[in-house]
């Protein structure tokens, strides 16, 4: 069986686990434990290593779907899941922009890492405040439109998005590997 190892990255609340909870077929391997910093504003629960989850494609292909936690005090986490990738998605929260400069700096240590097929998904969209496309685009320091990586909506919770979004990724690697 040909297996694909999938990193999911961004910053915290910005949807990993959930994508992942969302479309895998075996209970979520999860490390969420209470959040004891500013984080617990945001959010109840963080992750500190990693969430793992599976979906099986065909009888010949599976997904193995790596969820990287999103504070920069477990970065150590990205590399050891970005090295073992063969594409990545990064979620952006498009309505907090005060943490896009977060993201970007998730985004650029994934590209000084590894030179993998890669999306943005861009999650949150439908709430107040949410940037667009082209603008979360500029914050992540990618100006050129033709050389940027393709940019979708993903809502983390609908497992039809989460579907999308990886079929988007999937095509980025088959086009990477012709």
């Amino acid at each position: 069986m040909e297996a694909f190892n999938i990193a999911i990255t961004g910053n915290v609340g910005a949807g990993k686990t959930s994508f992942i909870k969302t479309i895998s077929e075996i209970e979520v391997v999860s490390t969420e434990k209470k959040a004891s910093d500013e984080v617990n504003q945001l959010k109840h629960n963080t992750t500190v290593a990693l969430d793992f989850g599976r979906l099986t494609l065909n009888a010949e292909q599976v997904l193995y779907l790596y969820g990287t936690p999103g504070q920069n005090r477990f970065d150590f986490m990205w590399e050891i899941i970005i090295e073992k990738a063969h594409a990545y998605i990064v979620l952006i929260d498009a309505h907090r922009p005060q943490d896009f400069y977060n993201g970007r700096r998730i985004f650029n240590f994934m590209q000084s890492k590894v030179n993998l097929p890669m999306i943005i998904g861009l999650t949150h969209t439908d709430c107040e405040g949410a940037w667009e496309a082209d603008d979360v685009a500029l914050a992540l320091g990618l100006k050129n439109r033709r050389r940027r990586p393709p940019i979708i909506t993903v809502n983390a919770s609908d497992s039809s998005s989460v579907a999308n979004s990886l079929i988007c990724l999937l095509e980025q690697l088959m086009m990477a590997n012709v």
